[in-house]
């Protein structure tokens, strides 16, 4: 049995049996046998990555950790390091073929079914821009950017928020409301993205992330199959038809 590679490892207490399910769901996803490959060690990968560089992140480790099936240390990255991933896929440099950013894509969906408390933690602060693009079809209003919404932005968010008039220009709002849209967006285009979400399993991941902006989005979505007149089980023909 391997010992994660972290000496002040965070999850002694959580049962092996638990991390090596996951593991096990990470390597059964059908897209495991393209992303992992075996593992030179090269360091390839992180030289190319651009969030090595200023963040406590590795494309190296992951991959080091699944090819030599170190379930510990693979619990630890699912619940920290996974998340500092900008998935750019810079990394697929890599000589072997491997995708680190592939297997990150894979560990965090497999996070979120599960319900880790860790990716919910991630991922909060950015159901806002989900409902945005779920529920009118665009996506940041700029009065939304402001450090309490996105608090693991750093100082960067502060500064746009200091500035909000000249984004209101860059991106002009009707009126200086949050909810405002820049451009109008057909209900067509917000019924379609609702049903790609719903049909390739995304709205389930949605679910697990926050319920409330889920709820949210049934709401709206349940108002505009009414006014279509439209069944659930419908959806693929108008899908095809628009």
């Amino acid at each position: 049995m391997a010992r994660s590679i972290y000496r002040d490892r965070k999850y002694k207490d959580v049962p092996y049996e638990v991390k090596l399910d996951l593991f096990n769901q990470v390597k059964q996803d059908i897209r495991w046998k393209d992303f992992m490959k075996g593992c030179f060690e090269c360091g390839v990968c992180v030289g190319a990555c651009p969030t090595a560089r200023f963040c406590d992140f590795s494309p190296r480790v992951i991959t080091q950790t699944m090819s030599r099936e170190d379930v510990d240390t693979f619990y630890e990255l699912m619940n920290d390091m996974i998340w500092d991933c900008s998935q750019c896929f810079s990394s697929t440099r890599c000589p072997r073929k491997n995708s680190p950013g592939g297997i990150v894509t894979i560990m965090r969906e497999v996070a979120v079914k599960n319900g880790l408390e860790s990716a919910k933690d991630a991922l909060k602060t950015y159901s806002r821009i989900i409902y945005k693009v779920m529920s009118t079809g665009t996506q940041v209003a700029p009065d939304m950017l402001q450090p309490d919404f996105f608090p693991d932005w750093g100082p960067n968010v502060k500064v746009v928020a200091e500035n909000l008039d000249v984004w209101r220009r860059a991106i002009p709002p009707d009126t200086l409301h949050t909810t405002e849209l820049a451009w109008d967006v057909s209900d067509k285009t917000k019924f379609q993205l609702y049903m790609i979400f719903k049909l390739t399993g995304n709205l389930e991941l949605i679910e697990q992330v926050d319920e409330g902006i889920y709820d949210i989005l049934g709401e709206t979505i349940e108002e505009l199959m009414d006014e279509y007149g439209v069944e659930a089980d419908e959806v693929e023909n108008i899908l095809e038809e628009n």
